[in-house]
């Protein structure tokens, strides 16, 4: 990762993302509050997660998702918590080393690109994401490969169309199968 001249970072895959965007993030989601009105626990349930679920956690910024998930799926399953922001991946790390946590992998990769094996995860879940980077439509095919057949994307819808939202990820190769709140749950199509 190297860092640019407008307090950005640039990743391996030439992207960039902000530094003031990660602080932003963190303040909100490492503040002791936020756990009483956006319960992670009750969202991931709502998500799909289950015990023994080998989980991709895709925009993981600082881990307010993350700890919680590792407590759901348990020992027998595992968190694969990405982030585009080298930072954030940091933070999570360090979140992850004081919990002396086994079971949470913390990638600093793009979601287009999560350099997971083919049909490797129960469970995609996208929490808060407002931005994509390199495009909602690369990140769903990338979803759609690491997902194992009939696995479960879980989608936050945060702004625009829900009817929108649905067709591109229908295109995508997915079945929309539901909401729970603001939780769009699709399930994987094909083999």
């Amino acid at each position: 990762m190297m860092r640019s001249k407008s307090n950005r970072w640039k990743g391996r895959d030439g992207l960039e993302t902000s530094n003031i965007a990660y602080w932003t993030i963190r303040i909100m989601h490492d503040n002791p509050i936020l756990p009483l009105v956006r319960n992670p626990y009750k969202l991931l349930r709502a998500a799909g997660l289950e015990q023994g679920h080998r989980v991709l956690e895709v925009g993981c910024g600082p881990g307010f998702f993350t700890i919680p998930a590792a407590e759901i799926v348990g020992d027998e399953g595992h968190v694969h918590a990405l982030d585009i922001h080298p930072r954030a991946v940091e933070r999570v790390k360090k979140k992850i080393e004081k919990k002396a946590l086994k079971n949470v992998t913390a990638l600093c990769a793009n979601a287009s690109d999560t350099g997971l094996a083919g049909g490797s995860v129960d469970l995609a879940f996208i929490f808060g994401l407002r931005h994509v980077a390199g495009g909602l439509g690369n990140m769903i095919s990338e979803l759609h490969r690491v997902l194992k057949p009939g696995g479960i994307l879980s989608f936050e819808k945060t702004r625009g169309s829900e009817a929108a939202l649905i067709e591109e990820v229908e295109r995508g190769g997915f079945a929309y199968t539901g909401k729970k709140g603001r939780i769009f749950l699709f399930t994987k199509e094909g083999a």
